[in-house]
């Protein structure tokens, strides 16, 4: 190749630090969460449906969301799945420990369902339908980690 076509590289390493704004809503859910142990949702004003977490419309109906409704703690697991293989978890920055399970939740006055980590990790022990509850850290920072799984219901 003709080194006047050639594309030219340049290796380089780049930082982006930057701080999120969780914004009104997000930051009452993570502060409830992290403060009280609850979980609240946002309730549409037109149809009803209550969101978790809030969200500041509705998506069937464009209405805006405008009442605070603490849902759960309990809920029913909609669907589940075990994983075998590793990797970084983006919440912790370390590896995640295999198997684990992983679900939907639809807890208990939430028309929406939460996806968070389960522990039981025998997909033989999991159904859907069954009735889970968090497990929240005792060491909490305002963040969905801040639940450290679902589990059973006794």
């Amino acid at each position: 190749m003709d080194e006047q076509k050639k594309l030219l590289e340049i290796v380089a390493q780049a930082n982006f630090p930057y701080h999120y704004s969780a914004g009104k809503l997000l930051s009452f859910f993570f502060t409830a969460l992290r403060d009280e142990k609850k979980i609240y949702g946002r309730k549409c004003s037109k149809c009803g449906q209550v969101y978790v977490p809030p969200r500041p419309a509705c998506g069937p109906c464009f209405a805006p969301t405008n009442e605070w409704v603490e849902v759960g703690p309990q809920g029913s697991l909609e669907c589940f799945t075990v994983v075998y293989f590793t990797f970084l978890d983006p919440m912790t920055g370390q590896k995640r420990p295999v198997p684990y399970g992983y679900g939907l939740i639809k807890l208990d006055h939430a028309s929406t369902r939460i996806q968070h980590f389960l522990s039981i990790n025998d997909p033989k022990l999991l159904k859907a339908g069954m009735r889970m509850e968090p497990v929240f850290l005792d060491q909490r920072e305002g963040k969905l980690s801040d639940i450290k799984w679902f589990k059973p219901v006794e």
